[in-house]
């Protein structure tokens, strides 16, 4: 879906009128009991080109979705519209069962659950409710699209108890007029990966491109591939693979790389905030990252991620069959993503075999040869003047990765600051080798 992010907010004030006269019709209709009346017509937004308005139109969304979308979104826009269901029931001294809703935390007003929605929009209508009860499966487009949600209840508790939440990705295109980037939070334990590098900085011998290469070909003809219908019984959306090699190698830069030049945001998993000593968590943790990255065409890097795809163990206590729990509800996450999914090791052997026969694609990242090091080493102080430096000798005597190198750069550029000369010298070079060395309790 290729929408453009116009300003919703004069659309939204009219989709908020309508919800105020529905409000106002399902009261006079529950208190009065009126005979024959019928729910206000909702707004026309054929000729409307806002972005609320290509996407009802988009999805020919009818009068029950736009109901339950304007009812998530009327507390983030004008949260007085429900103060109405404050109303308390005289003869019980308590408020209307039939009207739902909670009190947050922190907000002072009447937040809608799911029996607020179906007051409002199906009253005492058994059918219509039941219509609407589809609107939160997970079939239906507004649950697909993580545009509105019912929270959790209790198991014992009805569904329709659980408050009604509208996404904070539509939630941002509809107010701000910009994509959604999501931070870091407890609910979403992964950053966006960018980088200010381009093809051309990276050096990759030539297997190495030649397989990252194969995955910006799936990624530039995913859909012209999935449109034939006889190959979408057969191929899943989206792309697995496994970067592996050791530390320094271009793993992350090449994930961000890839995500860069082909216009899609990487998010890199922080597998330390997802696993979770608490039985449940690490899969509700995860769940979150999917669902908010589900039909976004995102790249979700999982880094180190030896620590949670690790190979599974045999049961021999509660813990080990949790464990394996996790890392089988993972599997089968990662395979119905539809998005790209990379996930990163220093070691092959350490991902479970279960995983690697579901990659399309499994890429070693080897440590450069010589020539390779000779030409990052010429690249990375391309800026300077090296004529006096032997980068071949460099690189024969002391094999580091391309990370490394960079923290040599970085040591040598403030010994030049320090000199206020702009020269590099061998010697700062060799300087910071030593302690790139001593890092790995290394001599030279």
């Amino acid at each position: 879906m290729d929408l453009i992010l116009k300003n919703s907010l004069p659309t939204l004030a009219k989709e908020l009128e309508w919800l105020e006269e529905t409000i106002s019709f399902r009261l006079k209709d529950y208190f009065e009991q009126v005979v024959g009346a019928e729910l206000p017509l909702m707004p026309d937004l054929r000729k409307d080109d806002s972005y609320y308005a290509q996407f009802i139109r988009y999805y020919e969304l009818g009068e029950i979705e736009r109901l339950v979308m304007i009812i998530a979104l009327a507390p983030h826009l004008r949260p007085s519209i429900f103060d109405i269901f404050f109303t308390k029931n005289k003869q019980y001294d308590r408020y209307y069962a039939e009207f739902g809703g909670i009190k947050g935390d922190k907000h002072n007003g009447f937040l809608p659950t799911g029996e607020t929605t179906a007051f409002i929009i199906s009253g005492s209508d058994l059918i219509r409710r039941f219509e609407l009860y589809k609107c939160f499966e997970e079939e239906h487009l507004l649950s697909q699209q993580n545009i509105v949600s019912l929270g959790f209840t209790n198991d014992h508790e009805p569904i329709w108890s659980g408050e009604l939440i509208v996404s904070k990705e539509f939630l941002s295109n509809l107010t701000l007029n910009e994509p959604f980037k999501p931070r870091f939070s407890p609910t979403f334990p992964a950053k966006l990966l960018t980088t200010r590098l381009e093809w051309s900085d990276a050096i990759f011998e030539s297997k190495l491109l030649k397989d990252i290469n194969h995955i910006r070909t799936w990624i530039n003809y995913e859909k012209e591939i999935m449109r034939n219908a006889d190959l979408r019984r057969y191929l899943k959306k989206g792309y697995r693979a496994l970067f592996y090699g050791p530390p320094g190698t271009g793993k992350s830069m090449t994930a961000a790389l890839l995500g860069k030049s082909q216009n899609l945001d990487v998010y890199r998993v922080d597998l330390s905030s997802v696993v979770s000593k608490f039985i449940g968590e690490t899969e509700k943790n995860l769940a979150n990252i999917f669902k908010v990255a589900e039909n976004k065409r995102w790249i979700l890097f999982f880094d180190e991620a030896d620590a949670l795809f690790s190979k599974r163990m045999n049961t021999q206590s509660s813990n080990d069959m949790f464990a394996n729990q996790q890392v089988s509800y993972l599997l089968q996450r990662i395979e119905d993503f539809d998005g790209i999914a990379i996930l990163a090791s220093n070691f092959k052997n350490n991902i479970d075999d279960a995983f690697l026969r579901r990659f399309q694609s499994i890429i070693y990242f080897p440590k450069p040869d010589q020539s390779m090091m000779v030409k990052l080493w010429e690249k990375y102080f391309s800026m300077y003047n090296i004529e006096n430096i032997d980068f071949d000798r460099i690189a024969n005597n002391f094999q580091i990765s391309g990370g490394s190198i960079l923290n040599v750069l970085r040591y040598c550029v403030i010994q030049t600051a320090d000199r206020n000369n702009g020269r590099v010298l061998e010697k700062d070079i060799i300087d910071a080798i030593k302690i790139e060395f001593d890092k790995e309790g290394q001599t030279i």
